[in-house]
């Protein structure tokens, strides 16, 4: 038999199939195969009698975790994302599987002999060996692990039981466990009208359902009642949330609702926890899997329904290779599964809302809470009657006023910034000297917990400055403020109250998240500070207040989305308020009070929003009603990007000529020119649908026959910043 594989090397010159002999396997098998002078890890993704090669290699069958419906999908993202097919398969597996020694690592594992009793075996011990006694003591329980034995009791301990024959051996794989794996039970509700009619409507039908619903309607108990009926019907799940810091409390939902049936698959999780994860899911141990974008690509059969939470959410665009929309992903998975597919959101992306308007999706409503009290008031500050009434800080008066009535009442608070650090950037106030990353075009943030200055783009970091290193002066300035400013400014005016900052910074540690939740969640914390990542989905019963601070920062970005954005972050941190028995109140800082996303904002007016925002793009003839495509080059010298864009750009004028007049056609320097080193140049068009689906793929080959020699070429559709 003649197996064609895909080898694990990532490489456009090796991005097809290459011949071996080997025994008759699934397709998505996994192979060992020799390839030149390397020994790899292959997947199998056709087979034929005869091959016009002689003499081939023999490819060594190792096991099978690539399912056919898989590789459907792996064809559609190469297609459709112009990918290699080693970038899509990677994501179907567990890093451990991309090595062919056996991934369920096997460790000592020891219990006592129970051929005889307890107290024969203390008796072959002896009265003086304590700690062999105790070791035991505690391996009569159930059995351990000798690597974990040791830790507790020491080596010689350990050894010395092994050599008094009062234990026996045997090799074990221990599950690793996430440490997220809470159980949060909850008493069964009776569903709402309007949940039930979600409930029915999805169970019984298929293609794709909008889930619109305010902050607290309960959308979370139509996917639980949905999973469940799915379950019953021998099926299974996938379930989406947009950000890792929310993963921890949905499963501990999930978790006290289906048990070990629920799996987890994230990228904070480590590689054996991954795998073990990954394999209880592939072995149908679970049934339901849990987790950000990557869970789209649970190796599960057999699925009943996939579920996208918080769907307008930029987190599920891959905006690094392999680049994809998890919403196109999720579309066609169900399709393939004949299983419907639900997007859950407060504040829809205007494309999928569109689609639920024109029928193309449909759309179910839960217009009300369920909580006793509706959507808390939101007060609108204007910033700029504060600096005239001499106030010149980041809080305003009625802010610190409404922070300080809310920890004197026992409640808690959320204040929303969405920029980190201390202070945006530095400037010389003599010379205009501002302090930029060496390798990128843009502005250092200044850290003041490690007093440090960070590039939030490529991460390098620099001393901070004591004086001006272009003119000498120590008249240093320093810029907007971010979430780290305003905990000292808070601490400043409450002293007492016990405040944690959530963003980039805190959370990159392993259990990043679960260390910053946890205690807000059980009441050890007064006021939580973070970016965008604290107005998703979290559930705090305990909180009554939310600040937001320069809601109008994002309004002003040179964004044809930046209006649905902004409305988007305000109405969702909003709702993070007054969510069960206590009533909540929203402050709202601006300087631009009479804008109307604050406008609709206020009253939680998706609707109306969204009539004034379409109509808008429609006129000005933005996404959806066409799409934009953007070519991006970069290299480390200049003019190889340059050469490279300007034959792109000229190819792409030519199919402009064969196929008519895009609605807009540019090439230029990109927004942001050097970054990680690298200079970057664009080749920015838009185009109507009907065009877009007939040269897109011919925009793939001008990208793949035009590559810069010292850098990189690739195609975004619609991409999430334009920067």
């Amino acid at each position: 038999m003649v197996l064609e594989v895909i080898v694990d090397l990532s490489n456009d010159s090796i991005d097809r199939t290459f011949d071996y002999e080997g025994d008759d396997c699934p397709l998505g098998s996994r192979v060992a195969v020799d390839f030149g002078s390397k020994h790899l890890i292959g997947f199998v993704i056709g087979k034929k009698e005869t091959s016009s090669y002689k003499n081939l290699k023999k490819a060594k069958y190792l096991d099978s975790p690539v399912n056919d419906e898989q590789l459907q999908l792996m064809d559609f993202m190469r297609k459709s994302y112009n990918l290699r097919y080693i970038d899509v398969l990677r994501l179907f597996i567990p890093s451990k599987l991309r090595e062919e020694r056996n991934p369920e690592y096997a460790q000592l594992f020891l219990e006592i002999d129970k051929s005889r009793t307890f107290d024969e075996l203390i008796g072959v011990i002896g009265t003086r060996s304590p700690k062999q006694a105790e070791c035991l003591e505690y391996i009569r329980e159930k059995g351990q692990f000798m690597s974990l034995l040791i830790n507790l009791f020491g080596a010689s301990a350990v050894g010395g039981l092994r050599k008094k024959g009062v234990v026996k051996e045997s090799l074990v794989h221990e599950r690793s466990t996430p440490m997220e794996l809470c159980i949060n039970k909850k008493e069964r509700v009776v569903l709402t009208e309007p949940q039930k009619h979600a409930v029915d409507a999805v169970t019984d039908g298929d293609g794709v359902y909008l889930l619109h619903g305010v902050t607290g309607s309960g959308k979370t108990e139509v996917y639980q009642n949905v999973i469940e009926n799915m379950l019953s019907k021998g099926k299974t799940a996938i379930m989406l949330v947009p950000e890792i810091s929310l993963t921890p409390q949905v499963l501990g939902i999930f978790r006290g609702r289906f048990g070990d049936s629920v799996a987890i698959l994230h990228s904070n999780l480590n590689a054996s926890e991954k795998y073990d994860e990954w394999k209880r899911l592939k072995t149908g141990q679970a049934k339901i899997a849990i987790g950000p974008r990557s869970a789209i690509f649970a190796p599960l059969r057999n699925i009943g329904v996939i579920i996208i939470d918080e769907e307008h959410d930029t987190s599920y665009i891959s905006d690094n290779n392999p680049r994809y929309d998890t919403r196109t992903v999720a579309e066609y998975r169900a399709k393939l599964a004949g299983a419907p597919l639900i997007l859950g959101s407060a504040t829809p992306d205007m494309e999928t809302f569109q689609k639920a308007d024109s029928g193309k999706y449909h759309l179910l409503t839960l217009p009300n809470r369920v909580a006793k009290h509706e959507l808390s008031e939101m007060e609108i500050v204007d910033m700029t009657e504060e600096f005239r009434m001499g106030n010149r800080g980041i809080i305003s008066d009625a802010l610190k006023t409404a922070l300080t009535e809310t920890l004197n009442k026992k409640e808690q608070a959320m204040i929303l910034l969405n920029r980190r650090g201390f202070a945006s950037f530095l400037r010389c106030n003599k010379c205009g000297y501002i302090a930029k990353c060496e390798d990128c075009d843009v502005s250092l943030t200044y850290h003041k917990d490690v007093n440090e200055l960070k590039c939030h783009y490529c991460g390098r970091r620099y001393h901070m400055l004591s004086k001006c290193p272009s003119c000498g002066s120590t008249s240093i300035k320093q810029g907007r403020v971010g979430t780290e400013k305003v905990v000292e400014e808070i601490k400043s005016f409450l002293p007492e109250a016990r405040v944690l900052r959530m963003d980039n910074d805190t959370t990159r540690v392993k259990d990043g998240y679960s260390k910053i939740l946890t205690p807000f969640s059980n009441q050890e914390v007064d006021i939580l500070v973070g970016t965008q990542m604290i107005a998703k989905g979290h559930d705090f019963p305990n909180v009554t207040l939310v600040g937001i601070l320069e809601a109008d920062a994002a309004l002003y970005f040179s964004d044809y989305r930046s209006s649905e954005r902004t409305f988007q972050l305000i109405t969702q941190v909003a709702g993070r308020a007054g969510r069960a028995e206590k009533e909540g109140r929203v402050i709202l800082q601006t300087y631009n009070p009479n804008h109307y996303v604050f406008r609709f904002g206020k009253s939680y007016d998706y609707i109306g929003f969204y009539k004034k925002e379409i109509n808008a793009r429609m006129v000005t003839k933005f996404p959806p009603f066409t799409k934009i495509v953007r070519i991006s080059v970069n290299s480390v010298d200049e003019q190889d990007c340059l050469d490279s864009t300007k034959v792109c750009y000229q190819a792409v004028r030519e199919l402009e000529k064969e196929y008519g007049k895009f609605v807009y056609l540019g090439a230029q320097k990109s927004p942001i020119t050097r970054m990680n080193g690298l200079i970057r140049y664009q080749v920015l068009m838009r185009l109507v649908p009907d065009m877009y689906y007939q040269i897109i793929d011919k925009i793939y080959k001008i990208v793949d026959s035009n590559k810069p020699k010292k850098g990189n070429i690739f195609v975004e559709t619609n991409p999430q910043s334009l920067t």
